[in-house]
């Protein structure tokens, strides 16, 4: 009898065991994730914060006011914080001057470009949008899946194309000069980095704008030209305000990502067109530490502030996901003697030049000398691996190092990302705050976090009496995963909220374990956003640059995009280009991996 009571009683321990595990599970994971984040991520940003806010132990935050007080950095708008109450007076007296041009420094640059590079994402993306929601075509859903790639194409492995495509001796003036036509010389020039932006951001806005308008309701459309509207005034009335929203949050969007730009402004437009983010890089390198800071500060509150203005018009019902019956494709090859296939023709050749031209021409490059095709810069990666001094930069040690932090990056950032994601489906009191602040690193340049960890971790820090230090690889992973588990959070809230709560339910009814219905239920339903989230954070940690050359010493830990950028300093477009090669051939499986795993990703 009693052994029979002990048989029956052990499982129920077991069990009660299991389930309080599992209900334990979360917490503690929330708890182990807020701690690392709070090493890698708070601690290093906090250590920005207090360098340029606090001086010999007091708070006075003289870098920041030196910033905002620099000419330099604000232009005219200096006055606001010198003088704010001769503010007035002083735009009395330059409208009596007759409205005289006024400079607005560094950050007033670095708003101008980011405003035109939104306006030409704008334009060259929303065509996309109409072409993938109104007409049907072979390789529609493959272009679709394409506006995915500026998520994981390296940024300076773009800058390179650029370089190869509309270079002085490029393929661009090089097709000029075929022509009989005069060359164009675009390096280190704004519109440049224009385009250049526009080619990273307007598949972003082309992937927002056609999820849209593939929901606008058809019904509503038959409506309003049954009460006697035009085509054009249906279109104006009913579909462009449900378009609206998707274009402002993609605008919003493409404003964040090209203000904090930093390769691409970097490569093709160096100190003479710096921005924020290439003089805060700059000052780093000065070991102008203090004035980074200050900048950092300034830079980040900006930032802030955007993403704030997003998340509040994204959370106030953009009508991102709006349902309605849909409206049918034609057929787009049906006839070429329309006006709007002819004009999508004409986009489709921009879209050669400004999309294919820079990636087909880093390849050609990396594969033609001065007489014709040839392997002499792959020879020469390979002459530098063998004979290559130890100072010198090594193609395998970059590959090497690059899929070694990659890895490490997933078994940081992949946990860290599907903890936040189930904190992000469940409601609590303070969730949305709690979700914000875990996302801060979107809003957070890697220039920032890079410089915060350099501060903090790698040149060390007390605690209790101890000196903490973070080596270069450490340093670079922790900064990798930072900028990666956002995208594996936003790959798998998707499919948790697709989860049907009545599958769990039935499950845990017929007396399966919290533990069991996770691992039998949950868990198949969600692998592919788990798989998906997992090829972008080997993707991103693959191609990050900003934060991995502030950190990057030595043979120890620089990364393909940094070698990258080491062979084009020294001028040498061509081994500079087979690097860049390489790197999209790694680049191109993750691309792959996230394709077939049908990724989620939510901007």
């Amino acid at each position: 009898m009693g052994r029979s009571v002990g048989t029956a009683s052990r499982p129920g321990v077991t069990d009660r065991l299991t389930e309080g595990l599992a209900r334990a599970a979360l917490p503690l994971g929330a708890l182990a994730t807020a701690a690392v984040l709070l090493v890698v991520f708070y601690y290093p940003v906090g250590t920005v914060l207090i360098e340029a806010l606090v001086t010999d132990g007091r708070l006075d935050a003289a870098p920041v006011r030196d910033v905002l007080s620099s000419p330099f950095y604000f232009g005219a708008a200096t006055g606001l914080v010198t003088d704010p109450l001769g503010v007035p007076a002083g735009i009395r007296d330059w409208a009596r001057a007759g409205f005289p041009a006024v400079g607005f420094g560094l950050v007033g640059f670095t708003v101008y470009q980011a405003v035109l590079s939104t306006v030409a994402s704008l334009l060259l993306g929303l065509p996309g949008a109409y072409l993938i929601a109104k007409f049907e075509f072979p390789g529609r859903e493959t272009l679709r899946a394409l506006t995915m790639l500026p998520f994981v194409l390296p940024s300076i492995m773009v800058a390179i194309g650029f370089v190869a495509m509309f270079g002085d001796r490029g393929t661009f003036n090089a097709l000029l000069s075929a022509l009989g036509l005069p060359t164009i010389s675009l390096i280190y020039t704004l519109p440049l980095i224009i385009i250049a932006h526009a080619f990273y951001n307007a598949p972003l806005v082309t992937r927002l704008v056609a999820a849209a308008w593939e929901n606008v309701d058809a019904r509503m459309v038959e409506s309003a030209r049954s009460l006697g509207a035009s085509p054009g005034r249906a279109f104006v009335d009913v579909v462009v305000p449900q378009l609206l929203p998707a274009a402002l949050t993609g605008a919003l969007l493409t404003f964040l990502f090209t203000f904090m730009s930093f390769p691409i402004v970097l490569a093709l437009g160096g100190l003479e067109l710096a921005t924020v983010e290439v003089w805060l890089y700059a000052r780093v390198q000065h070991l102008d530490l203090a004035q980074a800071a200050g900048l950092a500060v300034v830079e980040t509150v900006i930032t802030l502030g955007i993403t704030y203005a997003y998340v509040r018009y994204e959370s106030g019902g953009t009508g991102l996901a709006r349902l309605g019956t849909g409206i049918d494709r034609e057929p787009l090859l049906a006839t070429l003697r329309d006006p709007r296939r002819i004009g999508l023709l004409a986009y489709g050749l921009v879209v050669l030049v400004v999309f294919v031209g820079p990636i087909a021409s880093m390849i050609i490059e990396s594969l033609t000398g001065p007489s014709g095709l040839t392997l002499r810069y792959y020879s020469f990666l390979v002459q530098r691996q063998i004979e290559g001094a130890s100072f010198q930069v090594k193609p395998v040690a970059a590959v090497t190092n690059s899929v070694v932090f990659a890895v490490g990056t997933l078994a940081l950032a992949m946990p860290m990302g599907v903890l936040i994601a189930i904190l992000s489906t469940r409601e609590f009191v303070g969730s949305r705050l709690t979700e914000a602040v875990l996302m801060a690193p979107l809003a957070v340049s890697g220039i920032v976090v890079g410089l915060g960890l350099l501060q903090g971790l790698v040149f060390g820090t007390d605690v209790f009496g101890h000196r903490l230090t973070a080596t270069g690889p450490i340093a670079i992973v922790a900064a990798h995963a930072v900028a990666a588990y956002p995208f594996v959070t936003r790959n798998v809230v998707p499919m948790l909220r697709s989860v049907d709560e009545r599958l769990l339910e039935s499950a845990r009814s017929l007396g399966a374990s919290r533990f069991r219905v996770l691992v039998d239920v949950e868990l198949p339903l969600v692998l592919p956003g788990l798989l998906a989230g997992a090829a972008f954070a080997f993707a991103i940690s693959i191609g990050e640059f900003d934060s991995t050359v502030i950190l990057a010493e030595g043979s120890a830990s620089y990364t393909m995009p940094v070698a990258v950028e080491r062979y084009l300093g020294n001028r040498t477009l061509g081994p500079a280009t087979a690097m860049g090669t390489v790197l999209l051939a790694v680049t191109a499986l993750s691309f792959l991996v996230i394709d077939r795993m049908g990724g989620r990703y939510e901007p």
